[in-house]
């Protein structure tokens, strides 16, 4: 698949943009039953819940059980997610997704209930890609593997293009007052911190940091710390902020070493 466009855009098709693939890194209308007009939402309006009650959770509808049922939903969630990365939850209509996608109706609706249920496969998906892209995330057992995992990430917003935007981040920034979807958010961030959490525990068990050290309360300050960082080099223009965050919580963490 190539690109769309719609609305006077250019809509990437297939993958995230270049940002997510490397860090992988509104509000929006309740849509009706497929035979109704989906409306482009305002861009004010940034709770998808205000359309469903409370949090469901985990995505409501049964995972494909065939392959070409596994290939359409990950059609419609790789649109998805480019374009929320892109435009953000708010500027995605289901209509763009469709059209993105090259799927029908009936295909979004089989699959997801409501638009809803497709941003929550998309925090999935993007947590996928985020882990995928840092490797050695499944290899931490050393303060020098943090520092390795550190750079890497460095690197990686060194390429063209960057620095680039976190895929998590920003749905993280735009749905953060949307309690519909903070605990598959907090969820995610859980997910991204644990072996990192992991890792420093086992140094702690093996004596190489002090034993005060509280493993989960440094792990989630390590990805505060990413996040920050990306935050402000975006912002910058400049990879220089991240690396400089990243050093700074690496290097209070060898402070406890002993």
């Amino acid at each position: 698949m190539g690109d769309r466009r719609l609305g006077g855009r250019v809509v990437h098709v297939g993958q995230c943009r270049r940002g997510c693939a490397v860090l992988a890194g509104g509000g929006c209308r309740a849509s009706g039953p497929p035979n109704h007009r989906i409306e482009r939402p305002s861009v004010h309006r940034t709770r998808c819940s205000q359309h469903r009650p409370r949090s469901r959770g985990p995505v409501s509808k049964e995972l494909p059980r065939t392959a070409k049922g596994r290939r359409t939903r990950a059609a419609i969630v790789d649109a998805a997610a480019s374009m929320m990365y892109d435009h953000g939850v708010a500027g995605t209509t289901l209509d763009d997704v469709l059209a993105a996608s090259e799927t029908g109706k009936s295909q979004l609706y089989h699959y997801f209930s409501d638009k809803s249920d497709l941003v929550e496969a998309v925090i999935a998906r993007q947590l996928e890609r985020v882990l995928a892209a840092q490797p050695r995330l499944a290899h931490i057992d050393s303060l020098d593997d943090i520092d390795a995992w550190a750079a890497e990430i460095v690197r990686n917003h060194e390429q063209p293009g960057g620095p680039f935007s976190c895929p998590l981040g920003s749905l993280a920034a735009e749905l953060k007052n949307d309690a519909a979807f903070v605990p598959a958010l907090h969820a995610a961030f859980r997910r991204w911190e644990q072996p990192l959490e992991q890792g420093l525990r086992r140094m702690i068990d093996r004596g190489e940091l002090d034993v005060a050290t509280d493993p989960a309360a440094a792990a989630a300050t390590l990805i505060a710390s990413l996040q920050g960082g990306m935050l402000i080099a975006r912002i910058a223009g400049d990879v220089q902020p991240l690396r400089d965050t990243l050093n700074a919580a690496v290097a209070a963490l060898r402070r406890r070493a002993t």
